[in-house]
């Protein structure tokens, strides 16, 4: 049986993971540890006087949410870790036009980080994403609570970012976690459906919205919601472009502005891939259009991974039934402001 197409080949996976990442961890000398526990790395300073409300704890949570219960108010989630753009915003215009009431939750998760990656060192501008949240207006209705609560609140056992010195309950959706983004960042999955467990618990919401961009956490958060009973529906929201193509994220900010036009092939090459598809189903045949356009302004070997995948399983396809399309995911290595390599992600539905 031929094996399943996808570039590079599991072995030049595994080579491109040992060379990552090289991320400036310098600002980790200002990480306050506790007991070998990650704190002021991961933590929302408090913000000055604001004109959104602002909860710190879980217990502030559940008092705000019985009262939209016994209002009879609907409650959408967006959770975030922040740095917030047009992106988010999308996501909160969203949950404003479905709800009665909209929660943002800004919180940087350890739990997804790897001890190497750029925890320290990830945009946060708490009180710029206040006034941005702030001016959002849904038919006269601004967004009603943040929830940003302290790294003790979320995880009061400790948060080590070594898996094997963490103890305490987490979350694992397997099958769906190992890989595309999982196998270069073995850990970030069962970050994520950890800290969306435990939000999801805490808030309760009728809706909860996360972007098409990060397209693998979609499908792990809907296969979690799903086999753990949890009442909430999960809205996948369109990826926000800029005007060139390029997905936007909270990690453009590490880019240069001739990075950030040179990224425009990114997409050029996921549209590609539509064109190909519509000529060709075969999975090797689209992959090869998207590689051979990012390579344009890219050398290959910053390509981490460009896969086709079933759109449930996750499944690698080697041909896309017509009937069910597929998603083309990607990962690229491109040059960054502080002389390193920022990792862009994204993808395209067929």
């Amino acid at each position: 049986m031929a094996s399943r197409s996808r570039w590079p080949s599991t072995r030049s996976v595994l080579r491109l993971f040992n060379l990552l990442p090289s991320y400036n961890l310098s600002p980790l000398l200002h990480t306050v540890r506790h007991n070998g526990t990650v704190a002021a790395a991961a933590e929302v300073p408090e913000s000055r006087k604001s004109p959104i409300q602002i909860l710190r704890t879980a217990a502030e949570v559940r008092s705000w949410r019985r009262e939209q219960l016994t209002k009879g108010l609907t409650v959408g989630l967006v959770p975030t870790m922040g740095a917030l753009h047009t992106g988010h915003m999308r996501l909160v215009q969203s949950s404003m036009r479905m709800n009665d009431a909209t929660m943002v939750s800004i919180f940087v998760n350890p739990s997804q980080f790897a001890p190497t990656e750029d925890l320290a060192s990830y945009p946060r501008d708490f009180d710029a994403d206040i006034e941005q949240l702030a001016a959002q207006d849904g038919d006269n209705r601004q967004v009603d609570v943040v929830f940003a609560p302290h790294v003790e609140e979320m995880y009061p056992n400790g948060i080590p970012l070594h898996i094997a010195e963490q103890k305490g309950a987490f979350v694992t959706v397997h099958g769906l976690s190992e890989q595309l983004e999982g196998r270069i960042r073995p850990q970030f999955f069962r970050g994520v459906a950890t800290v969306v467990s435990k939000l999801l618990n805490i808030v309760t919401p009728e809706r909860v919205y996360f972007g098409q961009k990060d397209i693998q956490q979609t499908v792990v958060v809907k296969r979690l919601v799903q086999d753990l009973c949890y009442g909430s529906v999960v809205h996948v929201v369109p990826t926000s472009r800029d005007a060139n193509g390029l997905a936007l994220s909270s990690r453009n900010a590490y880019l240069t502005e001739q990075t950030r036009q040179d990224a425009a092939v990114i997409y050029k090459g996921l549209q590609n891939a539509v064109m190909v598809y519509r000529q060709n189903t075969s999975a090797e045949k689209i992959i090869e259009a998207v590689v051979s356009t990012i390579t344009e302004k890219f050398d290959k070997e910053e390509i981490e991974y460009v896969c086709v995948n079933d759109k449930d399983t996750l499944e690698e396809l080697e041909t896309v039934h017509p009937l069910k399309g597929a998603i083309v995911s990607l990962a690229v290595r491109v040059p960054n402001k502080f002389g390193g390599k920022t990792r862009l992600i994204d993808n395209i539905l067929l």
